[in-house]
C-alpha cells in the first residue's frame, strides 16, 4: 500500500497581500462592529489564514462619535484603569468616554478581541479610528464596507 502525506498550508511573508477597508460607524453596536473589524484585523475572512502571522487588512473607522451600545450599557458600563500607585485605580463612565474620546472605546472593544501577546499588539496598529467622516487616508484608496446594522 502507497503511503499518502498530507501537507498544512502555510503561507508565508511574501505571500500575505494587505488590503485597505473603510467602515461607518453610525448606528452600529458597539460589541457586533467590534467581532467584524477583529476578524478584519487578524485575517481570518482569508482563505490563506495563518494563526502565527499578520494575515489581516487595515481597517479605517470613520464616524466613532455615533457608535451605539445596546440595553442599559450607556449609563452602566465602567471602563477601568490602574495608574500603577496604591489606591490608583481610576474608572470612567462609557457616557464619559464616549463624550470625551469616542476613538477610545472602539479601540478598546476591538484591542479585547485580538490576541494578547505579540501578534495583538502589532495588529492594533493597523486599526485607524477617527471621530467624525474625515480620515487622511485617501492614498490607499481603501474599500468601502457595509456590515448588517443591527
Amino acid at each position: 500500500m502507497e503511503e499518502i502525506t498530507l501537507k498544512t498550508y502555510t503561507a508565508k511573508l511574501s505571500d500575505i497581500e494587505q488590503k485597505w477597508y473603510i467602515i461607518d460607524a453610525t448606528d452600529m453596536v458597539l460589541g457586533r462592529l467590534s467581532s467584524e473589524v477583529a476578524q478584519l484585523l487578524r485575517g481570518k475572512h482569508k482563505p490563506t489564514f495563518t494563526p502565527h502571522l499578520d494575515m489581516g487588512d487595515y481597517v479605517i473607522i470613520v464616524n466613532a462619535e455615533k457608535v451605539r451600545v445596546t440595553g442599559n450599557k450607556a449609563s452602566y458600563k465602567q471602563y477601568f484603569h490602574h495608574t500603577g500607585y496604591p489606591g490608583g485605580t481610576r474608572f470612567k463612565s462609557y457616557k464619559d468616554l464616549q463624550a470625551t474620546n469616542p476613538e477610545a472605546v472602539i479601540l478598546h472593544a476591538v484591542k479585547g478581541m485580538l490576541p494578547h501577546n505579540r501578534l495583538g499588539r502589532q495588529l492594533i496598529k493597523k486599526l485607524k479610528v477617527y471621530r467624525g467622516p474625515e480620515h487622511p487616508h485617501a492614498a490607499q484608496k481603501p474599500e468601502t464596507l457595509n456590515f448588517k446594522r443591527s
